[in-house]
């Protein structure tokens, strides 16, 4: 049987670790030509090296998308390799204390601007490239890689909150503007995933906690992968300008734990 993404041409942004990888990994399980991209050539290589020895079909292209020139150059490189783009997965991300990031009072112009730039510019950037890709081909889907900070505010996180905030708004515009055309656009929500660095060392006391905090269980980059599939295949066609909370309940009702 073919793949849910079969003769698909999906570019997973920030796909060389985490969340990314697992999304470029599957869509290309499912199918799909895949375009990794991400500043570590070493593990972009890695990524489609795995890709290739599935059997599946991948394209590296080191892209720093905070400049223009190179999210052109990547969208370009992506069309010549494997045709006209019909999946966008715009999951690049930066922000954090290491970023600049905190109360608002305290974020400088240069950090707000640089975060805006990855989360919020380069989305709309690539976007704005890949649509005419997508109509090219008679179809199209983009898949925003949001957050729960866009709706739950947290604390020391104003310019990252703003940009996820700012990106569900943009997906909504995407989508009138362009599903009539047969492009639709969606946004996947995480809440607090597991990660392989952070998370490295977690105890059972911390894991516990964190259980708490969820009314099914904690989510993995898995889950968020497997809710962007879904939403880049022909099987949510009719489905458009939503937010998918991936988040094992947490933002629906209260806990038995609050964080």
């Amino acid at each position: 049987m073919a793949g849910r993404l079969h003769d698909e041409v999906a570019l997973v942004t920030g796909s060389t670790r985490g969340l990314g990888r697992e999304i470029a990994r599957l869509f290309a399980e499912e199918g799909a030509r895949v375009v990794v991209t991400g500043r570590n050539e070493q593990r972009g290589g890695e990524i489609v090296d795995s890709i290739t020895a599935a059997g599946g079909e991948a394209l590296f292209v080191p892209a720093d998308l905070g400049d223009e020139e190179q999210c052109e150059a990547l969208v370009e490189a992506a069309g010549l390799r494997f045709g006209p783009l019909t999946v966008l997965v715009n999951n690049a991300v930066t922000g954090g204390r290491d970023a600049g990031d905190g109360p608002v009072a305290d974020v400088s112009p240069w950090a707000l601007e640089s975060i805006l730039r990855v989360n919020l510019v380069a989305v709309a950037t690539l976007c704005r490239l890949a649509i005419p890709q997508m109509l090219t081909a008679g179809h199209g889907s983009i898949v925003n890689i949001s957050s729960r900070a866009a709706e739950l505010a947290t604390p020391r996180l104003a310019a990252y909150a703003a940009s996820k905030g700012g990106l569900n708004a943009l997906t909504r515009s995407i989508t009138v503007d362009f599903a009539r055309q047969g492009i639709r656009c969606n946004t996947v929500q995480p809440g607090y995933i597991l990660h392989e660095v952070r998370d490295a060392d977690l105890t059972d006391e911390r894991r516990q906690r964190l259980e708490e905090m969820h009314l099914t269980r904690l989510a993995t980059a898995t889950d968020v992968a497997y809710a962007a599939l879904f939403l880049a295949s022909r099987e949510a066609e009719v489905i458009s300008g939503v937010t998918l909370p991936v988040d094992g309940g947490s933002t629906a009702a209260r806990a038995r734990r609050m964080g």
